[in-house]
């Protein structure tokens, strides 16, 4: 029970802090969004940058990042079932919020020391979210979505900087050459150093945003309810194709902890009006509290 609510209690106290600062006034936005420019610019791509160069290199990595690609694209084209005209659901329904909650959720639970095996599952999908989900999105709206801006804003990008630097490391073998010399323990203190409070401040930032007035429940439920059925059938998906090319132990924990993320966080950006904004607000703060939900279960299961 203790080691349980080890990892439970840290992650509702950060919650509760962030609800408390929005309704206390003890944050504003523009503070909140400072805080989530940090993470996003800074120590998130340290611990990419950690995870990608301490990553162990083969032809199974290509088809881990190939299957989590089909995945993502195979819960768009299902999402679009459930779509009742609406052009976001089917975003809704596809790609995982790994950066802003993923890592930190699975490092809580498996430890930082295992975060390759999550950045494995993440390759592909960061793939997916950066070209065809960013397109689709930008071609759907009133603007086209620019392919030269669409490369710039990827390659300008400090998380994506951050994983091609990790996987120059990693994948050349310069991570490991580096060990006698004592340069990759020192790449690992900084990185360590730098993304030590990754976790506790996305974890605020997410319980400020957490609000639930005003939310049109029949549509948000239904959305909902469609992300978790068609995550259960990939989810069951990819796990047989992992068992088939056998695949590290740690694998299947860093599956479970990515198909019960949210969608990424940046799809209201993309809403072109109020009622649009407010459904896709209200769907990412109701699936996201069903995420820590799923991980609360997923600790009580794993401990």
């Amino acid at each position: 029970m203790i080691e349980i609510l080890n990892t439970i209690v840290p992650v509702i106290l950060m919650l509760a802090i962030g609800v408390i600062a929005r309704r206390s006034n003890l944050l504003s936005r523009e503070g909140i969004n400072a805080l989530k420019s940090v993470v996003v610019n800074i120590t998130l791509p340290a611990v990419m940058l950690n995870a990608f160069a301490t990553m162990s290199y083969s032809f199974n990595n290509i088809i881990i990042t190939a299957l989590m690609f089909l995945v993502c694209l195979a819960a768009l084209l299902m999402g679009k079932l459930f779509a009742g005209g609406s052009r976001f659901v089917p975003f809704l329904t596809t790609g995982f919020e790994a950066g802003m909650l993923g890592y930190s959720l699975f490092m809580l639970l498996y430890g930082s020391e295992n975060i390759s095996s999550f950045a494995y599952v993440d390759l592909g999908q960061v793939l997916f979210v950066f070209t065809v989900y960013k397109i689709l999105l930008g071609n759907d709206g009133n603007k086209k979505a620019e392919p030269k801006q669409l490369v710039s804003e990827m390659f300008h990008s400090p998380t994506i900087i951050a994983i091609i630097a990790g996987v120059i490391l990693g994948a050349t073998g310069l991570y490991n050459a580096l060990i006698p010399s004592g340069v990759s323990s020192l790449i690992d203190a900084c990185t360590d150093f730098v993304s030590a409070p990754t976790g506790a401040v996305i974890l605020i930032t997410i319980g400020y945003d957490l609000v639930f007035s005003d939310i049109p429940w029949k549509a948000v439920c239904k959305v909902a309810a469609a992300r978790i059925i068609i995550m259960v059938l990939l989810r069951v998906v990819a796990g047989l194709v992992v068992h088939a090319i056998g695949m590290g132990e740690m694998l299947d924990p860093a599956l479970n902890i990515m198909f019960i993320l949210p969608p990424p966080y940046v799809l209201p950006v993309f809403a072109d009006d109020e009622n649009q904004r407010n459904f896709v607000s209200s769907s990412l703060s109701v699936i996201t509290l069903l995420s820590i939900i799923f991980f609360i279960i997923l600790t009580v299961v794993a401990k």
